[in-house]
């Protein structure tokens, strides 16, 4: 099973058991799905409306917890500790790996000194141990760790849920994409009837030149017949000539 089919029926899964469930329950979910070690998203999650009412409760730490999965990262944790339920080791995990995605979304090389200090990974073995073990071979990123360079070169990464500011972000991108797909469009069809037209002319144009060989042949054929009259009358004068003569 690839890693989309898996996510997307982790969160059926998740989303179901989070419209059933409420309060401490409800809580104790969200822990359950930010531990997960394949589920990476979580912003249908966040949409259910028994999660969403969480907000005001008693209990909307737990809200807080499940929207820096979302999108927070570890650094986000460590500044907000305080007012979050205290992480699993599992918990932790994800949240580094997340927080990896996060740091590739804008750069495709990341400096080991700035993975060390953004994981609080002490060593470049351990860095590196993460990376490959906890995230490529996880398949939320691929890439090259370069040694040399002390840097891991990101050749793909798994994209995050967007977060609310992004979205202004991302649909006047997809509009701008829209209308760019638009003239594209506009430019193909514009071609195309170019071409139609062209190829109208160009038949247009071999008619005439058909209609003008024909008319050629038409009027050298006329012209060959009317020698060939004119020179059997001269030869039919030419012996009438030579028969009087010998009379």
């Amino acid at each position: 099973m690839d890693i989309e089919q898996k996510q997307a029926e982790l969160i059926e899964y998740f989303v179901k058991q989070a419209e059933i469930h409420k309060g401490l329950s409800l809580g104790n979910l969200i822990v359950e799905a930010t531990s997960h070690s394949s589920l990476f998203g979580f912003s249908e999650i966040l949409s259910v409306p028994n999660v969403v009412q969480l907000q005001g409760t008693e209990h909307s730490v737990y809200l807080d917890l499940l929207r820096l999965f979302a999108h927070g990262t570890w650094s986000d944790y460590k500044s907000n500790s305080g007012r979050l339920p205290p992480l699993v080791p599992d918990q932790v995990l994800k949240l580094k790996q997340l927080s990896v995605l996060t740091l590739a979304e804008t750069d495709k090389v990341l400096p080991y000194d700035n993975l060390m200090q953004e994981l609080d990974v002490s060593n470049v073995r351990e860095l590196e141990d993460f990376l490959i073990n906890d995230c490529m071979y996880a398949g939320i990123v691929r890439g090259k760790l370069d040694q040399l360079r002390r840097c891991f070169e990101v050749q793909f990464a798994a994209g995050r849920d967007l977060r609310p500011e992004q979205l202004g972000g991302m649909i006047q991108t997809l509009e701008t994409w829209l209308n760019t797909s638009d003239n594209l469009l506009h430019s193909i069809q514009e071609k195309i009837k170019w071409a139609d037209t062209m190829s109208e002319l160009d038949k247009k144009h071999r008619k005439e030149v058909e209609d003008k060989v024909d008319d050629i042949k038409k009027s050298l054929t006329h012209k060959l017949h009317t020698v060939s009259r004119q020179t059997m009358t001269f030869e039919g004068m030419r012996r009438s000539s030579t028969l009087n003569l010998e009379e």
